[in-house]
């Protein structure tokens, strides 16, 4: 991937970046330290973002935040699909070759949103593919998926904690974490092991598995899922896990602007 040679242009990006991952308006100063730039070139870099319609600012509190041009930058996103075009071939090969539905994923506050789902063609599929909830489109609780899990199995604690501050936790099936520290627990395995499960706990007689991709700053941002009978398994866990793993990471390679290995 090129790098910048405008360190103005990076610290912009960064500015921005900082700030979507904020749950509000923050004062200039606190960017400066959280991001180790001057404070005269955080407030030049802010005029300019103001300026273009990136950044807002707000004078009550002397705070700033994401601006209309920002919102329009990610609502090109969702038309030019960079993420789905990446992924789409890695889910189609792996359909292929597991024989069972796969899915790409992302998360979207409590919930997991699924972006692609490719099935396998007649001759790689050893069963009629089963029915599932998952199509393109669909939310479910991010706690009950495999996709959600594994996004949120590498996300901070702090965010985890944000997301889920009390329980009960909601279950489609009566079962899974039913607490934010059972939740937490099982996360923590999950990340521990790189790869993500839930057993039934979208729909009977179920069973999924995810592994995560990952951006430049190492954070998660999509997972691929497979999904079949739990009755009916053809592959060993650790096969579909092992599977899911590699093309997760040709995906955050193909993220990366690298040569998927």
């Amino acid at each position: 991937m090129p790098t910048s040679a405008s360190p103005a242009v990076g610290r912009a990006l960064d500015i921005l970046l900082h700030l979507s991952s904020r749950p509000g308006p923050v004062r200039a100063p606190a960017l400066a330290a959280d991001l180790g730039i001057p404070r005269s070139s955080v407030y030049h870099i802010l005029t300019v973002l103001v300026d273009r319609g990136f950044v807002t600012y707000i004078p009550e509190g002397q705070l700033y935040g994401l601006g209309v041009s920002a919102f329009e930058v990610g609502s090109a996103y969702l038309r030019h699909e960079p993420l789905e075009r990446l992924a789409r071939p890695l889910v189609r090969a792996l359909a292929q070759q597991l024989g069972q539905p796969v899915h790409l994923g992302v998360l979207h506050g409590t919930e997991s949103v699924y972006l692609l789902k490719e099935l396998p063609s007649a001759s790689h599929a050893p069963e009629p593919a089963p029915e599932l909830v998952t199509d393109v489109g669909v939310r479910l609780p991010a706690h009950l998926t495999a996709n959600g899990r594994a996004l949120l199995a590498h996300s901070s604690p702090a965010q985890v904690r944000a997301l889920f501050p009390s329980g009960p936790l909601l279950t489609r099936t009566g079962r899974g974490p039913r607490t934010p520290a059972e939740l937490r627990r099982s996360l923590a395995v999950e990340r521990e092991r790189g790869w993500s499960e839930e057993v039934e706990l979208v729909s009977e007689g179920m069973r999924s598995l995810a592994a995560p991709a990952f951006d430049h700053l190492g954070q998660p941002v999509a997972a691929l899922s497979t999904t079949w009978r739990r009755a009916a398994g053809h592959h060993s866990v650790d096969e579909i896990a092992e599977r899911l793993r590699r093309a997760a990471a040709r995906l955050t390679a193909s993220m990366l602007g690298h040569s998927p290995a």
